[in-house]
């Protein structure tokens, strides 16, 4: 039986752990080893040359094109780094330092930033400064000119404040557990208080600052939606996730070589700016006992003013998209744009014509959660209590899709499943397993800070009660983990709904989700229709976050 110590095997102990390590590394050798491999080998053929061949690196690095895609790669996702590091940091010293009014409110609305999907962001920001968005015509009327959104600025932009959350969850935690004796030290030497801040407080926080940097770099770099709607194809605004849809899904033939080269060439980029991180945080890592925390610093009348508007201001742009794409769905419209009056017209629609783009997309997330939560419980079990060189490869995998834009990870499928006898492109299995394989790291991290603190004790004296170890963990462990698990699937599902640069790759006729029918609707300028599935998006986020900071009650963090 599975519950009790199977035979010896060839000198090892066949138990129910052994078997799910094995099972849970033949799926991650299926579903992320195998596709990232092929997707590896397809970089190296070309239907230009015979056999192993350079030709498609040689092209990327030779034309113009491609360089210049590298380049505006670069430039906004560096500069959307910079933007959100200098509205973050200031945001997260004026939250933990002072006692700004609303800090609870301004606290959910910045999570509510970074949670909503930001394709919907730049929709938002289309429908108020687009070239027939509201607020540019309002401007217009009264002859002020107003910026195009189009173009790497207006990608800067919608990433600078759908982003800088990362910014401000990481340092805010940090700036908590500084230990008050060191700006006190900096004070007795009759350093200012921006000087301490400077020489001081910065500096010990810094690991902190990077780890939030490479969170924006990543997800800003892996994502697919803004550049695309906002970019307008303008050379000058297509990044590499953009470049890779269009190499693969080009109407005058793709070229899947040419598309897994520049997966390829994402991924390094990811990774190089991993590392560069972590070898960073390793020469200036500090170890805080945080016996004594700073004090919140007490502010009455116009002080305290001053230091709430710039947080309210910040979480007020943030929420805009989700406040925009609400109020623009309940506005007539027809082929011409909005025509203004009450209506409930666009969710009648889009429930007559789109009813099975909704179904996917609760029914494959549904799905996908029941994988991530059985998964998580038992890969963060094998983390945190059966270390060793299994368990590390384990955690290398698990956490890899972090790394791994979607647009990556769907080309990845697309090329290791269609083909005779694993075709599983365009149906809903291959949906789920992208949803599974770009969400499981929330719930196993969630997950193990759970497992760390609870007592191994209580497992042990039920195994020495004569309980099996497989009855033990469902029994005893599942139980304690539920709380972490149930935390981390909530942060699952709410990026699963609003997944797109992978289901825009992978999606069939059949198995189109809400995310692809917006991305479809604002390109095609249904733009009424495109708002009430955003709506529908947004609401579902709202209820889920809500449920997340009842159920974690600060012990799980969103980052």
């Amino acid at each position: 039986m599975l519950g009790g110590r199977l035979p010896r095997l060839t000198g090892f102990r066949v138990d129910f752990w052994f078997l799910m390590k094995l099972l849970i590394l033949a799926a991650m050798g299926l579903f992320l080893v195998y596709p990232f491999s092929t997707l590896i080998t397809r970089s190296f053929f070309s239907t230009k040359a015979e056999g192993l061949t350079l030709y498609n690196y040689a092209r990327f690095f030779s034309r113009p094109y491609y360089v210049n895609s590298l380049k505006s790669t670069a430039y906004v996702t560096f500069l959307s780094t910079a933007t959100c590091t200098l509205i973050g940091v200031p945001l997260a010293y004026l939250m933990t330092r002072y006692n700004i009014w609303g800090k609870k409110i301004f606290y959910v609305f910045i999570i509510m930033a970074l949670m909503s999907p930001p394709f919907i962001g730049a929709y938002s920001w289309i429908l108020l400064f687009g070239n027939a968005g509201f607020v540019t015509k309002l401007f217009h009327s009264i002859g002020i000119y107003v910026p195009s959104i189009y173009g790497r600025a207006g990608i800067i932009l919608v990433f600078t404040f759908h982003l800088y959350p990362y910014i401000y969850l990481y340092v805010s935690g940090a700036m908590g557990s500084i230990d008050s004796s060191l700006e006190e030290a900096g004070e007795n030497l009759g350093a200012s208080k921006l000087r301490r801040v400077f020489t001081v407080t910065l500096p010990v926080v810094l690991p902190s600052i990077l780890a939030g940097m490479v969170m924006v770099f990543m997800t800003s770099l892996a994502d697919f939606g803004t550049p695309m709607l906002i970019g307008q194809g303008k050379p000058d605004a297509v990044t590499l996730p953009v470049l890779v849809y269009n190499e693969y899904m080009s109407e005058l033939g793709g070229n899947a070589n040419m598309a897994s080269t520049l997966s390829v060439v994402i991924v390094a980029c990811s990774l190089a700016i991993l590392f560069v991180q972590k070898f960073l945080v390793a020469r200036r890592n500090y170890i805080m006992t945080a016996m004594r925390p700073p004090e919140v610093v007490v502010l009455r009348g116009f002080k305290r003013l001053l230091a709430t508007l710039p947080v309210a201001i910040v979480a007020l742009i943030g929420l805009l998209p989700q406040l925009t794409v609400v109020a623009m769905s309940f506005i007539r419209a027809d082929f011409t744009g909005f025509l203004g009056g009450f209506t409930l017209d666009n969710y009648k629609s889009i429930m007559n014509r789109l009813s099975l783009n909704i179904t996917n997309t609760y029914l494959f997330s549904i799905i996908a959660i029941a994988f991530i939560v059985v998964l998580g419980m038992l890969i963060s079990y094998i983390l945190v209590r059966k270390r060793g060189k299994v368990a590390g490869l384990m955690d290398l995998l698990v956490m890899f899709p972090y790394v791994i834009p979607g647009s990556v990870l769907g080309i990845c499928l697309i090329v290791a499943f269609n083909r005779p006898g694993l075709r599983l492109v365009g149906t809903a299995a291959i949906m789920i397993v992208s949803y599974v394989v770009r969400k499981l790291p929330y719930t196993v991290r969630s997950g193990s800070a759970f497992l760390y603190q609870t007592d191994p004790s209580i497992e042990e004296a039920s195994i020495n009660l004569g309980v099996s170890p497989m009855k033990t963990f469902f029994t005893v462990v599942a139980r304690l983990m539920l709380p972490g698990i149930l935390s981390g699937a909530i942060l699952s599902w709410i990026t699963c709904i609003n997944e797109l640069s992978s289901s825009i790759m992978l999606y069939g006729g059949s198995t189109s989700t809400i995310a692809v029918a917006i991305y479809q609707d604002v390109m095609r300028m249904n733009d009424a229709t495109a708002a009430a599935l955003a709506s529908i998006l947004t609401l579902s986020t709202i209820l889920s976050l809500a449920i997340f900071l009842k159920t974690s009650k600060g012990k799980v963090s969103i980052v």
